[in-house]
């Protein structure tokens, strides 16, 4: 079974030795910053212009080690708000344990503080489940989701997923990863702190309620790899739960879809449609309404 780290910020391709970084040119970011949230200081990034749609990144990932590829994409006809959650990339830390529900309150409060009252979300991996409860805590912000590589129940990955997180250590983190937190953390020495609470975070992990999911009124793309780490299953269970909503299953292992950093090597150009296709969802589910 093929593990990739972005599902929750530990997984294997550490054998992947040569180096290839994503980034985006510094020139395409038209604002930047720190914004104070609910006892931290959460770094955003804003590209483009148009409908708000916000981005949230994997599991030890930063918001160029997720999106880095597709940003330029998506930003030519939206207005993108990529975030980095709490204890991740460049945002503070706080005494206390990293949970989904946290995650989805802090994007509210920013977004809030940012004065945009309604957007479209897309979420990867472990940011596919805050995408999930922040659709479920504070549906009034939002328009239509992506969910991409999303997890609801424990039964939506194999078991052996579990038996690995228990043992997880920051040895099996993927270079690219670690390198791009070094790069950019206020506090670089802080990486095995991040690593422990993303840890512990899907080690105590619990399924999201039927009801819970089934509340979910926006319109919802869902979207896994044939050989994800999210079983095909679990993605058809979540589109007969959430009632408007599509599924895409895309040739290609966890994130290689949107071109996440460490799926590179694959040399894979899956985003050049895939992209494309999030569009058009995008825009034919505002024309149903």
């Amino acid at each position: 079974m093929k593990i990739v780290y972005a599902v929750v910020a530990l997984l294997i391709l550490s054998s992947f030795n040569h180096q290839i970084k994503a980034t985006v040119k510094d020139t395409l970011i038209s604002q930047n910053g720190y914004s104070e949230v609910n006892g931290i200081k959460m770094y955003y990034e804003i590209y483009g212009q148009g409908k708000p749609l916000v981005l949230i990144h994997g599991g030890g990932s930063t918001i160029q080690t997720t999106f880095g590829r597709v940003i330029p994409m998506l930003a030519k006809h939206r207005r993108i708000i990529a975030v980095e959650l709490q204890a991740h990339g460049r945002t503070s830390d706080r005494e206390k344990d990293v949970s989904f529900e946290q995650d989805a309150d802090d994007v509210a409060t920013l977004l809030k503080n940012l004065n945009i009252d309604k957007a479209d979300f897309f979420g990867f991996s472990n940011g596919g489940t805050t995408t999930i409860q922040i659709t479920i805590r504070h549906p009034e912000i939002v328009d239509k989701i992506i969910l991409g590589s999303a997890l609801c129940k424990r039964n939506g990955v194999p078991s052996q997923f579990w038996d690995f997180m228990k043992q997880a250590q920051l040895a099996n983190m993927p270079e690219q990863l670690k390198e791009a937190y070094i790069q950019v953390a206020p506090n670089p020495n802080r990486l095995q702190i991040m690593h422990d609470k993303d840890a512990k975070r899907m080690v105590n992990f619990r399924d999201i309620p039927d009801e819970q999911i089934k509340s979910i009124k926006a319109p919802t793309l869902i979207i896994i790899g044939d050989q994800d780490i999210i079983k095909p299953e679990h993605a058809i269970e979540m589109r007969r739960q959430i009632a408007n909503s599509e599924l895409a299953i895309i040739p290609g292992v966890h994130g290689e879809y949107i071109e996440e950093i460490t799926t590179l090597k694959f040399d894979s150009k899956e985003a050049d449609f895939v992209i494309p296709m999030i569009e058009s969802f995008l825009d034919k589910s505002r024309t149903k309404k």
